[in-house]
């Protein structure tokens, strides 16, 4: 990350916080926003980094530009920060550790516990990416995670790849088993995207993806 990334992402942060606090008074958001970062940054990170958050990031703004009504935006865009603050690929809970993480620096931060209650609803959502129906903030959140899914094949090829070098510590066979898990569990969803926006636009293309990529776990020849 370069020292213009870094700028850019805080400036965006600084604002999320100081419009979610509406006003009120609380400390300084910027350290908040260097710790985040680097937590993104951390070296064991091959595909959960700040590419990754800034991507989130925009994908929320790309569904708010396209029609994206109601919701708490900066309550969202506040748990995409939050999301994957606390990642280790060789432990479990990660979205529990990073919940509690929200719960802590949101109330310091000057949120009121209406808010970091709703943050950290988001961020432990992104367990199952299944909100309910209705879910606006769960929808733009959900939607905005899974958006990798939808990209174009070398794109997705990448980030396939990224995550499985986060997971080199465990045998091949193994990770293809889990992967296999993850992959089918997200096809067995009735619909990946929530949003009117990534239903029209997302959802075709991310299962494409994800059915190559489960097939390919298998050793079953792609004809694409």
């Amino acid at each position: 990350m370069t020292a213009e990334e870094e700028h850019e992402l805080l400036q965006r942060w600084n604002a999320t916080l100081l419009a979610a606090r509406a006003g009120r008074e609380g400390p300084d958001p910027a350290p908040y926003g260097r710790n985040l970062l680097a937590r993104w940054a951390e070296p064991q990170r091959r595909y959960h980094t700040v590419d990754h958050l800034r991507a989130v990031l925009d994908r929320v703004d790309e569904l708010t530009d396209q029609g994206g009504e109601g919701g708490e935006l900066e309550l969202v865009r506040l748990a995409a920060w939050f999301h994957d603050a606390v990642y280790r690929p060789d432990r479990s809970e990660n979205e529990e550790r990073s919940a509690l993480l929200a719960e802590k620096a949101l109330a310091e931060a000057g949120l009121t516990p209406h808010e970091v209650a709703e943050v950290a609803r988001l961020v432990r959502l992104t367990v199952t990416h299944d909100p309910a129906d209705g879910d606006l903030n769960g929808e733009t959140l959900c939607d905005a995670d899974l958006a990798i899914l939808a990209s174009a094949p070398d794109t997705y090829a990448r980030y396939a790849a990224a995550v499985r070098e986060e997971y080199a510590f465990v045998p091949e066979d193994t990770f293809r088993e889990g992967r296999a898990a993850v992959l089918r569990h997200l096809l067995d969803l009735p619909r990946l995207f929530r949003t009117p926006y990534g239903a029209a636009v997302w959802e075709e293309k991310a299962r494409e993806n994800v059915e190559r990529e489960l097939k390919e776990l298998r050793g079953v020849p792609s004809t694409g």
